[in-house]
């Protein structure tokens, strides 16, 4: 199979499809916390209640789509069903921009991720080896990053040219949609292999067959999934310290271009020195970032922990899907699917917890993702090897 980039052909078109994808979705994820207050004027608990459920969503299908796509072997049939999810629900917003069907749109598209995301990583770790994985799934996830990079930067510059109005918020809607068709187009010229069918086994059955790192791995990632509340409270952070809501959006996009320029050379970081001790440096860098974000009061400070923020996020999403295929070689889909399920309902007490605890003080939602950080880590390091 021919290489580009140092990876295998299809991983870079892969790339190219979330890349699309991402484009589109972030055009609209980078101003939909100040849509939601601002414009439709929805509060802030009920913004917290939103993502929360959100992330639920994000994920609440994995660990069935990941288990029907290592049963029947087809990566490629489950993964476009679910960029076509999302792409459909983006119309959503096209239509009608109200409370309840910008509540509508935010779930349903990421009933769409949480469908693709384990058959589409478990496809790209079939095309890799242990030897560069991780810079596979790193160079990925920068592809993917990079359309949240030029998506926020086309909001950006709309809302400069029209101005923050509803009428250019719902032509930004209309715009999203267009990267977001050309990418399932895209993909159904990729070509794959079918893998080999894997036997019926309950998810229980599946656990305690587990080796002991990865079930270690489970314990740690749940704690520090509670530290985990939404991307949209540090948007909101930013607003409270002075930036314009186009400001806010030229920040989005600075958090995804970190990630995109950190996300390879940390997974190939990862191929050498071992993916355990990055998967831990990214614990230690989210505890940093909430501390950070309780002493921010100046615009360069919040720059700078965004850039920090993309650093994390660029292992937390790459490394960690490494890590996992690394542990699992036969039921890959069905053991990130499970990862990301159960992550993803703990995500839900996240955004709440945090919406709760903003609604008091700004600062105690930090404080406690911090504190959540330094006992995830704790964990990790201190649980035994297989």
């Amino acid at each position: 199979m021919k290489k580009f980039l140092g990876v295998n052909k299809n991983i870079f078109l892969l790339g190219i499809v979330s890349f699309l994808t991402d484009l589109s979705s972030e055009l609209i994820f980078s101003i939909f916390s100040v849509f939601v207050t601002v414009i439709l004027g929805a509060s802030v608990v009920l913004l917290g209640f939103i993502e929360g459920l959100a992330d639920f969503a994000s994920s609440s299908l994995d660990y069935i789509a990941g288990k029907i796509s290592d049963r029947t072997g087809k990566r490629k049939s489950v993964t476009i069903f679910g960029y076509g999810f999302s792409t459909l629900a983006k119309l959503i917003l096209v239509f009608q921009t109200t409370i309840l069907s910008a509540f509508s749109f935010r779930i349903i598209e990421r009933f769409g991720k949480s469908i693709r995301g384990p058959p589409r990583d478990a496809w790209i770790a079939s095309l890799t080896n242990k030897n560069n994985r991780g810079y596979s799934f790193g160079l990925h996830k920068a592809l993917d990053k990079a359309g949240a990079v030029l998506g926020p930067l086309v909001a950006y510059f709309v809302l400069m040219s029209l101005g923050q109005t509803a009428s250019t918020f719902s032509l930004l809607f209309k715009i999203a949609f267009i990267p977001a068709i050309l990418s399932v187009i895209l993909l159904l010229f990729i070509n794959s292999a079918p893998t080999k069918p894997q036997k019926r086994e309950s998810i229980f059955a599946g656990l305690k067959n587990a080796r002991q790192e990865l079930k270690n791995y489970f314990y740690s990632a749940g704690i520090f999934s509670l530290a985990y509340f939404s991307f949209s409270f540090l948007l909101l952070k930013a607003y409270s310290v002075g930036f314009q809501i186009k400001e806010v959006v030229l920040l989005y996009a600075l958090f995804n271009l970190a990630f995109v320029i950190f996300s390879a050379p940390l997974g190939k970081l990862g191929d050498k020195i071992g993916r355990r001790k990055i998967i831990a440096s990214e614990y230690i860098i989210y505890l940093l970032m909430s501390l950070g974000f309780v002493f921010a009061t100046s615009k360069l400070a919040v720059i700078l922990l965004f850039v920090l923020f993309g650093i994390f996020y660029s292992i937390d999403e790459g490394q960690s899907k490494a890590y996992l295929t690394d542990m699992e070689k036969q039921r890959r889909a069905t053991v990130i699917g499970l990862y990301n399920f159960v992550t993803g309902i703990i995500y839900i007490f996240a955004s709440i917890i945090a919406g709760y605890l903003w609604s008091i003080n700004p600062n105690y939602a930090f404080v406690f993702a911090a504190v959540i950080s330094i006992l995830a880590l704790g964990v990790f390091l201190g649980k035994k090897r297989d």
